[in-house]
Formats: C-alpha cells, structure tokens, sequence
C-alpha cells in the first residue's frame, strides 16, 4: 500500500492498494473508492474488542476494505479543518490517541482502549480516561484538529495541557491531572477546575483548535440568538 495526503485546511488520505490489500476504518469513514474494493463490516477482534471500541468514543463494527484488483484506490477525509498524522507502529512502536481520532490503518493493526493509570484524569476532568491505543504492525492514520504541535519530554520533563489539546502520545508518558491552585483562579481563570499533567520520558503531539475548545468559544454565540 502507498498512500498521500493532500489538500488543506481538509486533507483527504488518499491510498492506493494492489490486490489482496486491505485498509480498515469506522463506520462511515470512507470518501470514496475504485470499484475493485469490496468492503466487509465486523467486530474485529470479538465483542469484547467491539464494546471497548465503543468506551473510547468510536464504532462497534469496524469495515474492511480488500482491494480485488491491483491499482485500485480508496480516500478517507476529516470531520474538521486540521491534519492527517501518520504512524508507523511497527516494531513495538505503540501509539496512543485521543477518541475519535482513529481515520484508518493498514491490516495488522491492533485498536484497543488505553484506560489512565489516573483514574482522576477521566473522572474529574471529562476528558482523557479512556484513549486509544494502537499497536501490532502497520500504519495508523490519525486526525488532528487544527495544527499540529510536538514535544519530546525527557524523563520526568513535565508539560500542563488543557486536556483537549492532547491529539496523541507514546504509551511511556504519563498523563495524570491537576487542580488549577487558588479558589479566585479556578472560578475566574477560564481553565476550569482540572488541567492535564504530561510527564516524559516520550513524545505527545498536540492539537490546536480541539472541538471542546471551539464549542466554547461559539457558546456565546449561539447564545446570543
């Protein structure tokens, strides 16, 4: 499989598969297709597989799509304006993502739910207790919404994050979470009460225009109609 990214501010993947190959997404997930891909829907992986896909925010059933020619081509777009990240997890190299982020990825690739070792960061925050983790062999197509930024934190180098912001991070850093210090800052701040504490050793790519973060500014907005 070979694939490109193109377009902007919304990139479409486009893949091109030889016969035999397969590309697999959520439902809903694919733009367009040559004629000679078939398409197979399935659990993948079991029920139990299935019911933690739907924890992490995605798709019971999954789809399958097996090109039965060679040169055959099959695109996959964003839901926002944003980017198209790849991942080569191959050779132990796991990812973890935020929900929802999963476009696509090749055969081969494991998609699970990577629960925090904070339990407080889902509970108190409403976002980061259930990611994704993506691991096997193969590449994984993630979205970002906005720009991408990347940092690469040394062992115990920390990093505080408004929770949305985080698009994705190697399985060695530690997300945990904080409260905001000061009662006057956590009622008047505009960061809520919990911010996000990411501690190295490891990579995190960040996003910056996350939904929640726009839903909240247009909140006024809409408000005022």
């Amino acid at each position: 499989m070979t694939h490109r990214i193109i377009g902007d501010p919304f990139p479409v993947l486009l893949c091109a598969l030889a016969k035999g190959e397969k590309m697999i997404t959520q439902r809903g997930g694919m733009s367009w297709r040559s004629a000679g891909i078939t398409m197979e829907t399935n659990s993948t992986g079991g029920v139990m597989k299935g019911l933690k896909r739907t924890l992490a925010g995605n798709n019971f059933f999954l789809n399958h799509y097996t090109a039965i020619e060679d040169e055959q081509e099959i695109a996959f777009g964003l839901s926002f304006p944003g980017e198209i990240k790849t991942f080569d997890i191959s050779g132990g190299r796991d990812i973890v993502a935020q929900k929802n982020a999963f476009i696509a990825c090749t055969d081969g690739v494991d998609i699970d739910i990577f629960f925090n070792k904070r339990l407080g960061a889902g509970f108190l925050s409403g976002e980061g207790f259930i990611l994704e983790r993506f691991s096997g062999n193969g590449l994984v197509f993630i979205e970002i919404d906005g720009h991408t930024q990347e940092y690469n934190l040394a062992p115990g180098e920390k990093l505080i994050i408004d929770q949305g912001y985080l698009a994705a991070m190697e399985p060695t850093v530690t997300l945990s979470v904080e409260m905001v210090k000061g009662m006057k800052n956590r009622m008047f701040g505009g960061e809520g009460f919990f911010l996000g504490n990411l501690t190295g050793p490891g990579k995190v790519w960040l996003q910056t225009l996350p939904i929640s973060g726009l839903a909240r500014a247009m909140g006024p907005v809409g408000g005022a109609n």
